[in-house]
């Protein structure tokens, strides 16, 4: 039996939320500098969404391990019970389009444990491309009963991730002019974690910001080496868009990566982590 994508498609969504069991649907709208999701949610959003921010319930505060370190369970729990989820119900989460912060509240829900979360490919802006309608209305409180189990997908330390740019692969999900030291807007240094490879979490999106097909996703991880790597991880500036390259990966066939949570933010800001510049 295969596997579901965990990516689902418009039409296959609406038609979820038009039966008698919809699944938990939440509106994780996120920008690296604005604007707030929030506003954006209260403005417009899918019919039955609950709005999670991803800085104060998708985080723990920012600190020594990084910009967006994982969340606080008990906070996190919260934020999903107020959302509807429950163990056995689907949840499909949603952002403005590339999907790089719904990636992460799925990858989260994932490493919780919960076992049947998708991302909505395209997001609200293929949703409303597709002709289908907003919402301003704000759900009740979901009554859910989602208790997060920690560990369910693999994570590393510095120290780990440094060792799988020397044995195995570590890819860095950042733009290339990040990974290249060519600029750096937000962490203590430019560059990149010694050893790790450019993957530009770009580069899984066609031109109308849904996720490439299964099979070219494959072909890129391929020439990327993952077939042939003894271990892979996936890191990022603060571990958000290298959940973006975990979906990828998930779609491709390769669901067992892990993510590195603090990634360059917390890697930069320690004097002793060297950094890497150039191709």
């Amino acid at each position: 039996m295969s596997t579901p994508s965990p990516l689902i498609a418009v039409e296959e969504l609406a038609a979820a939320l038009d039966s008698g069991a919809a699944p938990a649907l939440l509106d994780v709208r996120w920008a690296l500098g604005g604007p707030p999701g929030a506003e954006e949610y209260a403005a417009g959003h899918l019919p039955g969404a609950h709005y999670v921010d991803l800085d104060r319930e998708l985080a723990a505060p920012p600190g020594p391990a990084g910009r967006h370190p994982l969340p606080d369970p008990e906070v996190f729990a919260a934020a999903l019970r107020r959302a509807g989820v429950r163990a056995d119900r689907p949840v499909v989460v949603y952002d403005a389009g590339p999907a790089t912060s719904a990636a992460r509240a799925w990858w989260l829900l994932r490493w919780a444990g919960h076992r049947d979360v998708r991302v909505l490919d395209g997001g609200l802006a293929a949703w409303t491309a597709a002709g289908r309608p907003l919402t301003t209305d704000t759900p009740a409180d979901g009554g859910g009963d989602f208790k997060p189990e920690p560990g369910a997908l693999p994570t590393v330390d510095a120290a780990a991730a440094a060792e799988l740019a020397r044995t195995g692969l570590l890819l860095d999900a950042r733009a290339g002019e990040r990974y290249r030291g060519e600029v750096e807007p937000v962490d203590p240094r430019a560059g990149h974690i010694p050893g790790a490879v450019s993957a530009p979490t770009t580069e899984n999106l066609a031109a109308d910001g849904r996720f490439l097909p299964a099979a070219d996703l494959a072909a890129r991880f391929r020439a990327l080496g993952v077939e042939e790597a003894s271990g892979v991880a996936v890191y990022c500036g603060s571990g958000v868009t290298a959940a973006h390259e975990l979906l990828a990966l998930t779609v491709a066939g390769h669901p067992g990566a892990a993510l590195y949570p603090g990634s360059w933010s917390e890697w930069s800001a320690d004097p002793a982590n060297p950094a890497a510049t150039g191709a």
